[in-house]
């Protein structure tokens, strides 16, 4: 199965997104289509065997539709040394031409200057510029224009038309308006003309309307175009409703016009050209306000893509050369002075400093860096010099990871937006047979024909399929962009849908409630050894060891600036410890096992280990001359967060337990530490899937908290998986989740951003709906049945404009979302 996203463009309202929706998905070999009218994609799953990306393509713009193609083009002008005469441009222009992966390029002979376009992932510049060389030319110095984000000026292209198109309309809708409404409001302080009064001057007063209204419907022509194209092809949308309404507006009013010219002067009070007028100007308006708050969801991911640096300083043949980001390649060494930004991810190779990882993180802290260490794309150096080299470039950065991972959940719907989608559907055709029935229902029980247009028009007017179309995308869009901006990756709509629902958290113990790195905890001493010494026996026998808490004793030696002894002999006792001779003292490292083995007596040291061991920590025992001379206790010791995050998790009413692969006292002895009841201990990984399921034939909807490898299939097994650490590494397929820091604050965080996206989605749909549900049967006079007034389609527009603005509002409100620290 292959997946892609197809930009669209031509798409109004929600009805829209739904027919192609409908269209795609009837192709044959097509597993799965989804449209989201907020981004303006297509996301499809298809049987490459079946079907085709071009056939899909085909079948969009046949109903009418654009296709935006995203591949971006770099463009660059390159100054070139050499040329002597035409014939030379000539020849620079047809090498260049018959590249693979160059778009267009043509040589100026004047400006002695070569612009080229080229696609960055067929080939590189460097490529460029020596097919030009080869030819016997010289390269000079490049000036690079940078990649055009094409996205970004189609939308502000998009949004400064259409407030164009709005202040044309309003510049004669408001004239217009006027022009209606002063007959009628006598007290008004600016009387129309003499030679316009109505009453007087019909004809010319009819006529001075058309030429008013003539640039409004000018300017609101998509309506009509769009609107009517879709009627045809039996698949009404909002514009529809929009160009029904107005048509008829116009039509009955072109009608009287006639009716005066004919010399029945009554029918000026049949003139509706104003209402047609501003009903245009105010969709306008919303259009307007909606494109710039749409624009306003997709912030996080363009936040993202602007981090990006766009050179890079690379070492090659011993000379500094700056070159484009696109032109790095793996293995590159590359040097960063302080201030700047990495890159590309790598590792160190030399230098020492500190970056400022919050891009990728969300962490405020500076991370210390020194050879051997990874670094990351777009984070910053603070202050020394560094060389690395470029492990991964291009889109598999982390950052461009991180960049396809939120853009993939913006384009995903939740299962809640379901119900909306299929309402959107028959919404626009439900609409239109109620406008005809409440016209000739008013029509046949004896009201005039120019109350039931009144009615016909309001109703076509006041319906926003917008509002249901909107509801949900806007609010994921801004939901994912906001945990993004906090570290935390959510991967799409059902995954933010199910985390709220979370009753049940299961907390891996290693590297998740723990550092995952032991750490000496205690030194006890016995005899004449001092605290040091004992230390740096140890950690001298113990330097060359590969076991995890022999290298925690190292790693506390170095700390203490210990210095390490020679070892004279060495014999690892497999499952017991190490036999050492260190300045002549014959020394053994090891378990209780070691010392019952060769009949050391602890004792009064046995009390405070079993002690130590009921604290959740491994006591290791040296003897020195075959006697006890001390204890160092080692610990995987509990990250800073744990105990706060595990406090707020049971605050908010969720059941907290924790799974390990440790014996049940040292797994009890940190649970109580962090306030966990139910500990799942001498767990195998492979196992730990089954304690999810166990837990989920309880009826509990189960999150897996782990460190994203070992853990793989009970993040999978799980209603959410959260994968915790540096979400680099993590296996970033299993969980639906990722948090970028290690801090376990961030899963109390993604479940309260969950709970706070899913209400803003629910205020959204109930608003989208009560609206409509209110607004169809007030415009097709409900009130005015029972007495009450009757609705003028001026208001209904104003009412359907704000709908979609008030639905977008809401959801930006999520913006001002705060993680908990």
């Amino acid at each position: 199965m292959n997946k892609e996203n197809i930009k669209i463009s031509g798409m109004t309202c929600a009805a829209c997104a739904q027919r192609i929706q409908k269209a795609v998905g009837k192709m044959e070999g097509i597993a799965e289509a989804s449209v989201n009218f907020a981004t303006e994609k297509l996301s499809v799953e298809f049987d490459e065997q079946k079907a085709s990306l071009t056939g899909i393509k085909e079948t969009i713009e046949r109903i009418g539709y654009g296709i935006v193609e995203e591949a971006k083009l770099n463009s660059v002008t390159i100054p070139i040394g050499g040329m002597t005469c035409a014939a030379c441009a000539q020849r620079i222009e047809k090498v260049l031409n018959k590249m693979d992966g160059i778009d267009k390029a043509s040589v100026n002979l004047a400006t002695e200057k070569a612009f080229v376009e080229y696609n960055p992932q067929k080939v590189k510049l460097s490529a460029i510029k020596q097919a030009i060389e080869k030819i016997g030319y010289k390269v000079l110095e490049i000036e690079k224009k940078n990649l055009v984000d094409e996205d970004k000026l189609r939308k502000e292209k998009e949004i400064k038309t259409l407030w164009t198109k709005f202040i044309v309309a309003a510049v004669f809708g408001i004239p217009l308006l006027y022009l209606a409404m002063v007959p009628m409001i006598w007290w008004l302080p600016f009387p129309i003309p003499a030679f316009l009064e109505p009453m007087q001057y019909p004809l010319r007063y009819a006529f001075t309307q058309i030429a008013l209204v003539t640039p409004v419907i000018i300017a609101g022509y998509k309506f009509y175009t769009i609107g009517y194209k879709a009627l045809l092809q039996r698949s009404p949308n909002m514009d529809s409703l929009i160009a029904l309404g107005t048509t008829a507006a116009v039509g009955y009013s072109l009608y009287s016009t006639y009716q005066i010219s004919i010399g029945n002067f009554g029918a000026v009070e049949g003139l509706y050209f104003e209402t047609a007028g501003v009903i245009i100007v105010l969709i306008l308006l919303g259009k307007s306000l909606e494109a710039v708050s749409k624009g306003k969801t997709s912030e996080a991911i363009k936040k993202l893509m602007g981090l990006a640096p766009k050179t890079a300083i690379v070492i090659q043949d011993g000379k500094e050369i700056e070159i484009p980001i696109d032109e790095v390649e793996i293995d590159d060494i590359i040097l960063v002075k302080p201030g700047e930004k990495i890159p590309v991810d790598g590792i160190v190779l030399e230098g020492h400093t500190a970056i400022d990882e919050a891009m990728l993180t969300g962490e405020s802290m500076p991370v210390d860096k020194k050879a051997g260490d990874k670094v990351y794309a777009a984070s910053i150096n603070k202050n020394g010099l560094i060389k690395f080299k470029a492990t991964k470039v291009g889109g598999d950065t982390a950052l461009a990871q991180i960049i396809k991972l939120v853009e993939d959940a913006q384009g995903s719907k939740a299962p809640i937006a379901q119900m909306a989608d299929i309402v959107s559907g028959y919404f626009v055709p439900i609409v239109c047979i109620i406008a005809v029935i409440a016209f000739l229902g008013w029509f046949l029980t004896g009201h005039s024909l120019v109350f039931a247009l009144t009615i016909f028009i309001s109703v076509l007017v006041i319906a926003c399929p917008c509002a249901l179309g909107l509801a949900t995308p806007t609010a994921i869009m801004v939901g994912t962009g906001k945990g993004a901006e906090n570290g935390i990756l959510i991967k799409g709509g059902e995954a933010l849908e199910t985390t709220h629902k979370i009753n049940t958290i299961v907390f891996d113990k290693t590297g998740t409630i723990t550092e995952g790195k032991p750490e000496v905890t205690d030194i006890v001493t016995a005899s004449s050894v001092s605290r040091e010494r004992l230390l740096q026996i140890a950690a001298s026998a113990e330097k060359g060891s590969e076991h995890p808490l022999g290298e925690a004793i190292v790693r506390g030696a170095e700390k203490e600036g210990l210095e390490f002894l020679k070892v004279e002999h060495f014999e690892a006792i497999p499952g017991h410890g190490i036999e050492v001779t260190i300045d002549g003292v014959h020394t053994l490292i090891g378990n209780k096992k070691l010392m019952d083995d060769r009949k050391i007596s602890l004792q009064e040291l046995g009390t405070t280990s079993d002690q130590l061991a009921g604290e959740g920590k491994t006591p290791m025992y040296i003897a020195m001359d075959n006697q006890i001379s001390g204890i160092i206790a080692v610990a995987d010791v509990l990250k800073e967060s744990s105990a706060k995050a595990i406090k707020k998790l049971q605050s908010m009413g969720i059941e907290v337990a924790m799974i390990t692969g440790d014996n049940r006292k040292t797994a009890e002895a940190i649970a109580k530490q962090v306030g966990i009841d139910r500990v799942l201990a001498e767990v195998l990984p492979q196992d730990k899937s089954n304690e999810v399921k166990k837990l989920q034939a309880e009826g509990k909807k189960v999150c897996m908290v782990g460190d994203g490898i070992n853990d793989a299939p009970a993040l999978v097994q799980a209603d959410i998986g959260i994968a915790i650490g540096s979400g680099t590494d993590v296996a970033m397929e299993s969980a639906d989740i990722v948090l970028m820091r290690s801090d376990l604050m961030d899963v109390p965080t993604a479940i309260h951003l969950s709970k706070s996206t899913i209400r803003n989605i629910k205020q959204n749909l109930f608003w989208a709906f009560g609206y409509n549900v209110a607004g169809i049967p007030i415009a097709a006079g409900l009130l005015y049945l029972f007495g009450g007034p009757l609705l003028n389609p001026i208001f209904a527009a104003a009412a359907m404009s704000l709908s979609s603005v008030s639905v977008l509002s809401n959801a930006l409100r999520l913006k001002r979302f705060k993680p908990y620290h």
